[in-house]
């Protein structure tokens, strides 16, 4: 089922072995992007267990839809709406959820989609096709403040109002359409880069990821992934920016640290307030041997927690 995937999926074996797969469990994969997670749980999962599959990218889900399996299930929609999913399933809680928060290949390596500062391409940069602004539209008209707000903010880029000041000078005299046109503009702003990194680096993951509002989601999202897990389920969430991975250990720590207590109050230990999750080892990152393999995989960080049986 693995076969023809062009993407290599990052911390493959890691992830599906942090799950502790039960062979009539049921299991969320948030992130199908070509199904290399997904594909590995569906082989430890027995003939009654259940796999849905969520992604908001139309190619993913074209994807999706060609596999025939019973126990899998494709849904074309954000993660963040998982509990709406669930209850159409008639599921009230699962064994195991994954969210891989990377991009795939095919999306960095089509052209089309505008993710890429590598190809003079339309400036889509959406995730799902089907709905929602595209970057070009937004770039038209988002206001100086907001723009460099969201370049500072999502892309940690220092010269943030400078490249916002010269995208908006920029759009006066003709519309910005193309993802060469916005590299040239921020290479232009931006006066010194780190060595190897393009000058639009910064600039391009920021705008993707205020269109997609993929901070928001994430933030949405956990709170929900708790609430429908059972005890005992796994939650197990890879990212690839520091953004999205302070969003994840915040919350699992906590989750994980319960009700505090005033300092000084005498309890004993079995009266302190337990949380409703646990921490599962330590962040684990890719190995040298995928970094070399993978490179774009560079950043990734893996964090696992386990519901406990505080309601």
């Amino acid at each position: 089922m693995s076969g023809g995937l062009a993407h290599t999926t990052v911390l493959l074996k890691e992830a599906v072995e942090a799950l502790a797969i039960k062979p009539d469990g049921i299991y969320v994969d948030g992130t199908f992007g070509r199904g290399g997670h997904s594909a590995q749980i569906l082989e430890r999962l027995g003939g009654r267990g259940t796999l849905i599959a969520l992604d908001k990218d139309p190619a993913a889900v074209a994807a999706g839809n060609a596999w025939r399996d019973e126990r899998f299930h494709m849904v074309h929609s954000s993660f963040v709406h998982i509990a709406e999913i669930l209850r159409e399933q008639g599921i009230e809680r699962v064994d195991g959820i994954l969210l891989d928060l990377g991009m795939s290949s095919p999306q960095l390596d089509d052209e089309a989609r505008g993710f890429s500062f590598r190809f003079d391409a339309p400036l889509d940069m959406r995730m799902d096709t089907s709905c929602g602004t595209t970057a070009a539209k937004w770039l038209a008209t988002v206001d100086e403040s907001l723009l460099t707000e969201v370049l500072f903010d999502y892309g940690e880029e220092r010269f943030a109002k400078q490249i916002a000041r010269s995208i908006v000078a920029a759009r006066a005299i003709e519309p910005i359409h193309t993802t060469r046109q916005l590299v040239e503009l921020v290479s232009k702003a931006v006066r010194t880069r780190e060595a190897g990194q393009n000058p639009a680096t910064r600039t391009f993951q920021a705008i993707r990821i205020y269109i997609n509002q993929e901070l928001e989601e994430l933030a949405r999202v956990l709170p929900e992934c708790v609430k429908h897990l059972k005890p005992g389920g796994r939650l197990v969430v890879i990212s690839f920016h520091s953004l999205e991975d302070r969003i994840v250990k915040h919350y699992i720590r906590d989750m994980a640290d319960g009700d505090k207590l005033p300092r000084n109050i005498p309890v004993r230990s079995s009266e302190v307030p337990l949380g409703k999750l646990k921490l599962i080892g330590r962040p684990v990152h890719i190995s040298g041997a995928e970094l070399k393999a993978n490179p774009r995989a560079r950043s990734a960080v893996m964090r696992v927690a386990e519901r406990s049986n505080v309601s």
